[in-house]
């Protein structure tokens, strides 16, 4: 069985096997052009790199923010279940590192991932939605870390998003000098997240969810 419609006729099928080839190909075009060059490219350049009719992509997509969201909504599938999958790691710290790792390797590996996550560009719809997929398996994962007493006590989730931008910016500014330095700078936010001896108090409380929306853009000021 191949999965089409034995009912239909033949060149029904062959259709639909050639817009979802067409539809396959633009996928992985577009993760290639966003990765490279980031939302700024249009659906025509998207379609010239594919190999396909731009009329054949406006007609399987529509415009490029409907690929946008598919391709973001892959990626928070991926960060999702290495959540999971840390949460099943025999060293909770381990799994709290290989999680912050794989995250920022995913968003070192693609511009356009860091463009909707820490920008306008991509729609704050699409964030919000996908923080309340990801961020309670993040929070189990740094949870679990903290319980075994290897994660400082005072990281609060609303912390993360902002270590995950302040390592996105070291990404951003050092990729065209060099695409690894970026690893140096988040072995140093470990060490500072890490329980050791002498560890600094916190100076200040973190923010709350309402403030670290606000931060993030996912809701008006003042709200």
């Amino acid at each position: 069985m191949d999965g089409t419609d034995s009912s239909a006729p033949r060149g029904a099928r062959r259709l639909r096997r050639d817009a979802e080839a067409n539809r396959q190909r633009t996928l992985r075009a577009a993760r290639e052009v966003f990765a490279e060059r980031g939302l700024g490219v249009n659906l025509d350049d998207i379609a010239r790199h594919a190999g396909v009719g731009v009329a054949t992509s406006y007609r399987l997509f529509g415009n490029k923010q409907a690929l946008i969201n598919e391709l973001f909504e892959e990626r928070v599938e991926a960060l999702t279940v290495s959540a999971e999958q840390a949460l099943t790691h025999d060293d909770p710290w381990e799994g709290f590192v290989g999680l912050l790792t794989m995250a920022l390797e995913l968003m070192a590996a693609d511009r356009g991932l860091r463009e909707v996550v820490f920008s306008e560009v991509g729609g704050r719809p699409q964030v919000a939605q996908a923080r309340r997929k990801f961020v309670p398996a993040a929070d189990a994962v740094m949870r679990r870390a903290q319980d075994a007493g290897l994660l400082r006590p005072d990281l609060a989730t609303t912390d993360l998003p902002l270590i995950f931008y302040m390592v996105s910016c070291a990404i951003q500014h050092t990729q065209p000098v060099s695409t690894a330095v970026w690893r140096r700078y988040l072995t140093i936010v470990l060490d500072g997240l890490r329980v050791r001896p002498g560890l600094t108090d916190m100076p200040v409380a973190a923010l709350t969810t309402t403030e670290e929306e606000q931060v993030s853009g996912l809701s008006p000021s003042g709200s």
